[in-house]
């Protein structure tokens, strides 16, 4: 089997994992959190340098990972399970009284993989860069990646964040921003355009690679070539093109299945597309 065709395999399986979670207790957010899957599951099953087994809150001499648009915990407590930090029975607790898979991820009930909590948007690239600064300044060599919905780069401490990576040469840092032009009032045209986001990254000091989300080959080619730029006094973005609600035709490509539960019907529909292939939890 293939790497990709493997990809393929616990994409189908991840976005099952997030129709399910999202039905069950009729909320959170499913749209970001399809559109974001392939990328997940690249990331957490190809690149990443992580020992799930082993799991700690410091992350010395391991790559790092940081959710900044926290309302897809979906997608990111799905690739956890089944990338083995927790067990995949748990992710039917999602959203319920006394859980660890809150709505927006948290640190206080010591969920293996959540370092940072994450929902207020705008937070995680500051984080990101502090814990990248800390591992130049400890000597390891790993990477810390961080993951942005392209509606939260209207929020000012990004732009904050991203003036003093490029100050302080924080080039182990890789940030990937979801560029699916929706967010949840409407079209970010519409809402607040964006404009070049590539020239104005680039402006800030940053190097910016861009890539389709959804094609495993271009995905995975860009984080390696992303990979292989580091150290060289630039911090790196991904520009990540995605269409939100991917895997499920009725969800696609619509702001409104940003923050919208599916029903019985519209989940049999949803789950009639996607694969069974690791097992339904």
């Amino acid at each position: 089997m293939s790497q990709f065709t493997e990809l393929k395999r616990i994409s189908s399986q991840v976005r099952r994992d997030i129709v399910r979670m999202v039905h069950a207790v009729n909320s959170g957010h499913p749209g970001g959190s399809l559109g974001c899957t392939d990328f997940f599951t690249s990331l957490y099953f190809h690149h990443l340098r992580i020992d799930p087994k082993n799991w700690n809150m410091d992350g010395a001499n391991e790559d790092l990972f940081f959710l900044s648009n926290g309302h897809i915990s979906p997608v990111f407590y799905s690739t956890l399970a089944r990338r083995g930090y927790f067990n995949v029975s748990e992710l039917s607790t999602f959203r319920k009284l006394n859980t660890r898979l809150q709505g927006h991820p948290t640190t206080h009930d010591g969920l293996p993989g959540v370092r940072v909590a994450s929902g207020s948007l705008g937070q995680g690239l500051s984080v990101a860069a502090g814990a990248a600064q800390a591992k130049k300044l400890n000597n390891d060599k790993h990477l810390v990646y961080t993951l942005h919905g392209d509606g939260e780069l209207q929020e000012g401490q990004i732009w904050e964040a991203a003036m003093y990576c490029a100050h302080h040469k924080i080039d182990n840092l890789i940030a990937t921003v979801d560029v699916n032009g929706q967010q949840i009032d409407g079209p970010t045209e519409v809402v607040m355009s964006l404009g070049n986001l590539k020239a104005k990254f680039e402006a800030f000091g940053w190097d910016v690679l861009t890539t389709n989300g959804h094609q495993y080959e271009a995905l995975n080619a860009t984080i390696e070539q992303a990979k292989s730029m580091t150290g060289n006094g630039k911090p790196i973005l991904i520009l990540m093109e995605t269409s939100m609600g991917k895997g499920v035709d009725f969800m696609e490509g619509t702001h409104k299945w940003h923050g919208v539960a599916p029903n019985d019907e519209q989940l049999a529909s949803a789950l009639s597309q996607l694969e069974e292939t690791l097992g339904d939890y």
